[in-house]
């Protein structure tokens, strides 16, 4: 028996990527990114079900993703979208995967292999991540022209506030740089066939930015990138029903009572207000449940919320039971989900331990089991 693990949902991922493609239209790529284990919900379970259900690529960041993928025998398109080392450019071209490029360094050690390997040009528009300035595209261009076996893909961006805006003004101006680069590559006889940049928020909020290719983050998974995306795609007349995909499980370890005044965990950071009980549950900060949910989280038991009491620890919690009855050894304890008529969301957590969504559920360590379920 395992002492956690994740369970996703087929029918949500399905539907969740069928919501998208209804947005976009079946003439767009739809490129829903697996990177970072998929947001947390498993790499490769995740990648063979939305290739599917339609997903005509799939965004991985680096190039143990993509050996890991065509390991499982998943023949999508890929894209990696992160940096691969120059010595392992070779790999890259082996697995036929596609790679964003925005060093002059990566496309000098990819034509040295004398093999035809698809590249999307990254553009800085003002996100100042990764990105080839304007100023030295020329160069690119340049280099390209003269070398066959690079072949020109796509051209890219990434907006960098989409999330954190109601309006779109930053987005505007990024867009506006991103046509001039295409201007330029057009110019120059090297007009890309695939254009994108738009994550989640843009795909929901910005339809002018679609192009033919955009890259669906995570509302793959039936998150929403933030609150104020999900407004404004409202004010923008988008209605979209994302099911969430991912609950994270655990059982009990050990329940037992408690005397009031006793202090609980490291550094006795709370003491019992009444005689109780506690359970102890399998489950800490090397897990994924991150320190910063000390005396803050709660947990579903028995379909009722249990509050999280003491410190986080490397591998156990302790939460207070003693308004649960019945609860017993190796009862299942849902962490982030539905129990019953309770829910606890990836948002309600990142809340409480000060950061996002997306951080709560790609730190959901990698070794827990991920278990399909219909």
């Amino acid at each position: 028996m395992e002492l956690s693990w994740v369970e996703i949902s087929r029918r949500a991922l399905a539907h969740n990527l069928g919501e998208f493609r209804k947005l976009v239209g079946k003439s767009v790529v739809l490129a829903p990114a697996v990177k970072a284990n998929a947001y947390g919900h498993g790499l490769v379970e995740c990648s063979r079900i939305l290739a599917e259900h339609g997903a005509d690529y799939l965004c991985a960041n680096a190039l143990y993703e993509a050996q890991a993928l065509r390991k499982a025998g998943i023949k999508t398109p890929l894209l990696l979208i992160g940096y691969t080392p120059l010595s392992d450019l070779e790999e890259l071209a082996y697995l036929k995967a596609e790679t964003i490029v925005y060093n002059l360094e990566t496309l000098h050690a990819l034509a040295k292999l004398n093999k035809p390997v698809g590249i999307h040009l990254k553009i800085e528009t003002g996100n100042y991540r990764q990105g080839i300035r304007m100023e030295d595209l020329s160069k690119f261009i340049e280099f390209i022209r003269k070398h066959p076996t690079l072949e020109m893909k796509g051209v890219s961006t990434h907006f960098a506030n989409l999330e954190d805006r109601i309006n779109r003004h930053y987005a505007e101006f990024q867009l506006k740089n991103f046509m001039s680069a295409i201007h330029q590559l057009e110019a120059a006889g090297l007009a890309p066939h695939f254009r994108h940049c738009t994550a989640t928020a843009g795909i929901l909020v910005f339809p002018e930015a679609h192009f033919n290719f955009v890259r669906l983050g995570i509302g793959a998974y039936g998150l929403w990138p933030s609150k104020k995306t999900e407004v404004a795609a409202d004010k923008a007349g988008v209605k979209m029903e994302l099911e969430p995909a991912l609950t994270w499980k655990t059982i009990v370890a050990q329940v037992k009572k408690v005397k009031m005044g006793s202090l609980i965990g490291y550094g006795g950071t709370y003491g019992m207000p009444r005689d109780g009980r506690i359970a102890v549950l399998p489950i800490g900060y090397y897990d994924g449940y991150v320190r910063l949910l000390s005396n803050k989280g709660t947990v579903l038991i028995r379909g009722k919320r249990a509050p999280v009491i003491g410190r986080v620890c490397m591998n156990m919690i302790m939460v207070d039971v003693t308004d649960i009855p019945n609860v017993r050894l190796e009862d299942e304890v849902v962490l982030i989900g539905q129990q019953g008529h309770e829910h606890i969301t990836a948002e309600e957590m990142g809340e409480l331990s000060q950061t996002i969504n997306y951080e709560v559920t790609t730190r959901i360590n990698e070794r827990i089991l991920r278990i399909l379920k219909d």
